[in-house]
């Protein structure tokens, strides 16, 4: 049996779930998101959901795990919410914000303009003498992975000095240079 799956999820305070023709639907203070799901049976009782499948076939096994886990994501996200940091490291590498646009200077030729989704709300913060931070929070947990993702992929940490767009608290793998 799965792990992930046979755990009940517990519905915070102030939240509602309500299950429909394959659809389960999660309302909270910040938000509402809905999932599709199938090939598992989804049950609310009481203050908890619980994840049941009908059989032992990979798919049903491997998709028990998974829906267990997209509600427990979607009941805490709607509760709390999810945050993600990003830092810029290197000489000359900028970020601001203008609502929901975000502009980087990341050193190519030209400022990268990226325009961020409503539900995630953008932040940066510049301190002098320290790296630029790019703050995004949601109440959506993939979404703010994908566009955290989508920064990141604009300019990637090297190995060698480390430059570029890192998670805040992310370790690299560091390769020494040149050995003269």
């Amino acid at each position: 049996m799965s792990r992930i799956g046979k755990n009940p999820v517990s519905i915070p305070a102030g939240v509602t779930v309500d299950v429909k023709d394959n659809v389960i639907t999660v309302k909270g203070k910040l938000g509402e998101l809905t999932q599709e799901y199938s090939d598992v049976t989804v049950k609310v009782e009481g203050n908890e959901v619980i994840v049941e499948r009908s059989s032992d076939h990979k798919d049903h096994r491997a998709k028990h795990g998974l829906y267990r886990a997209l509600v427990n994501n979607m009941c805490e996200g709607v509760s709390e919410g999810f945050t993600k940091s990003l830092e810029l490291v290197g000489v000359g590498y900028r970020a601001s914000n203008q609502g929901q646009r975000l502009d980087l200077a990341l050193g190519f030729s030209h400022n990268i303009v990226l325009e961020i989704a409503k539900e995630v709300k953008v932040e940066t913060v510049s301190d002098k003498g320290k790296n630029p931070i790019i703050k995004l929070s949601s109440h959506d947990k993939q979404l703010v992975g994908q566009v955290a993702a989508k920064i990141r992929g604009f300019r990637p940490p090297e190995p060698y000095k480390g430059k570029g767009v890192k998670f805040v608290g992310e370790v690299l793998r560091r390769k020494a240079g040149k050995s003269a």
